[in-house]
C-alpha cells in the first residue's frame, strides 16, 4: 500500500499532518510544537520526497529510509519532522485496522496514570502548593510534578532561596501524593546533589534534568550520589546516545519525548533498549498536544512503562496555542486517570475550524514524481 499524499497544517506553534494512501484512508499526525512553521518547511523539503510513493504498511522501514537519505541532518529539526510523518501513519494504520495505535503495538485500550505537571517558575512556593493542592483535590491526582532551580540556571535559583521554600511548601501541602521535580538543566553537579539531599528528606521520588542535559557525565555521577530517581532523556534525538545513557545507567528512569525523537517507532526502540537494561521509561509529554495522546498509547503497551504519563496543568492561559485543537475532550482527567479508547487510531479528530486558520501545504504523488525520482534511484541503489 503506497502513500499518495501529504498535507500539512501550520501555524507558528503546531503543524498537523494529513497522509493519504493510495486506497484513501488518511492518518492525521503531528510534528513537534514551536517553530513549528519552520519544521513544515523542513517536512516538505527533507521528508516529503523520501516518502511519498513509498509502502505505508511497513513504517520502521519507512523511517529508517529516511533517516538513511538525510544522514546528513541527523538532528533536532529533521526528527521534529519525521515525527509528523510517524504519527500520521500509525493513526492511518489504526483507521485501516480499527483498532487504537496502543493495541497495534501489542497493549490495549484503558485508563493511564497521570501526574499533575507544572510548568511555572514564576510563582511563590505558597501559591504553587495551594495550586498544586487544590487540582489535585479537584481532579484526583495522586503525583505531581513542581519546577526548582533556573532553567538552564548555570546553578543560579529562579530568585534567591526558592528551592529550598518550595520543596517542603509543596510536599507538606500534598500529604499522600508523590512528588516529581524539574530542575531543566539548572544546576551544577555539587549544587545538584546538595538540591538532591534535601529532596531525599521531603520524599521527593523523582528528580529531573538537575544538570545541563547534554553532560552525561555530570548526570551520572548526580545519580550515582542520590538514592532518589535522577531521570532525563526529554531532548535527546539520538538513539545511539540514549543507548550510551542506558548502558551506562546515566539515569535511573529513561524520558524520550515522542515528538522530539521522531515519533512512536524511535520511542518503541529506545524503551525496548531501556527494558532490555531493566529500567522504566517515563516519556516527557509537556503540552496538549499529539504529543500527550501517542504517550498514553505507548505506555498502554510498554512492559516497562514509568508510575504516571506527564500531564501538564498549563491552559490556554498559558499556553493560547493549544486552544481548540481537537473535537470533543480527549484529555479528560477522572480521578487522576486519562483513558486511551477502542476508537482507531489516536481517537483524535482535529478541529476543522483550527485547520480553516492554518497555512497550508499540499504535497502530492504526482507533483512530486519528477522531483523524487533522481533521489529515489540514488538511494535503492544504495540500499
Amino acid at each position: 500500500m503506497r502513500l499518495k499524499r501529504l498535507e500539512t497544517f501550520h501555524n507558528e506553534f503546531v503543524c498537523f499532518v494529513k497522509a493519504t494512501a493510495e486506497d484513501g484512508v488518511v492518518g492525521w499526525g503531528q510534528t513537534s510544537t514551536y517553530n513549528a512553521d519552520i519544521t513544515a518547511q523542513v517536512f516538505h523539503r527533507q521528508i516529503v520526497p523520501w516518502a511519498l510513493g513509498q509502502d505505508v504498511t511497513d513504517i520502521p522501514a519507512l523511517v529508517s529510509r529516511i533517516e538513511r537519505a538525510e544522514h546528513k541532518f541527523p538532528g533536532s529539526y529533521r526528527n521534529r519532522a519525521l515525527a509528523g510523518l510517524d504519527t500520521a501513519l500509525w493513526d492511518m494504520e489504526g483507521q485501516r485496522s480499527g483498532l487504537p495505535v496502543a493495541a497495534l503495538i501489542g497493549g490495549t485500550a484503558g485508563p493511564v496514570r497521570a501526574y499533575a505537571s507544572s510548568m511555572r517558575r514564576d510563582l511563590t512556593p505558597e501559591e504553587e502548593a495551594e495550586r498544586l493542592k487544590r487540582i489535585c483535590g479537584e481532579q484526583g491526582f495522586t503525583a505531581a510534578k513542581f519546577r526548582i532551580g533556573a532553567e538552564m540556571g548555570e546553578g543560579r535559583d529562579q530568585w534567591p532561596g526558592r528551592t529550598e521554600a518550595i520543596i517542603p511548601a509543596v510536599t507538606r501541602a500534598l500529604p499522600g501524593i508523590e512528588t516529581l521535580v524539574d530542575a531543566n538543566s539548572g544546576f551544577t553537579v555539587a549544587r545538584a546533589i546538595e538540591v538532591g539531599h534535601i529532596l531525599q528528606d521531603n520524599g521527593v521520588g523523582h528528580y529531573e534534568e538537575p544538570v545541563p542535559w547534554w553532560d552525561l557525565d555530570a548526570t551520572k555521577a548526580v545519580a550515582d550520589a542520590l538514592e532518589v530517581d535522577v531521570t532525563g532523556g526529554e531532548q535527546d534525538v539520538d538513539t545511539g546516545i540514549f543507548a550510551r545513557i542506558i548502558r551506562d545507567r546515566v539515569v535511573d528512569v529513561v524520558q524520550p519525548d515522542v515528538m522530539y525523537l521522531g515519533g512512536l517507532t524511535k520511542t518503541l526502540q529506545v524503551a525496548e533498549m531501556a527494558a532490555l537494561a531493566g529500567l522504566p521509561v517515563t516519556p516527557h509529554a509537556a503540552n496538549l498536544g499529539l504529543v500527550t495522546m501517542a504517550t498514553m498509547h505507548l505506555l498502554r503497551a510498554l512492559p516497562n512503562a514509568g508510575k504516571y504519563l506527564e500531564f501538564s496543568i498549563e491552559g490556554e492561559d498559558y499556553y493560547p496555542w493549544q486552544r481548540e485543537l481537537f473535537l470533543g475532550d480527549p484529555f479528560r482527567v477522572r480521578d487522576g486517570h486519562l483513558a486511551v479508547t477502542g476508537a482507531p487510531g489516536w481517537g483524535l479528530t482535529v478541529n476543522p475550524d483550527w485547520l480553516a486558520k492554518a497555512e497550508y501545504r499540499d504535497s502530492d504523488q504526482a507533483e512530486q514524481t519528477a522531483y523524487a525520482a533522481l533521489y529515489h534511484r540514488t538511494l535503492d541503489a544504495q540500499l
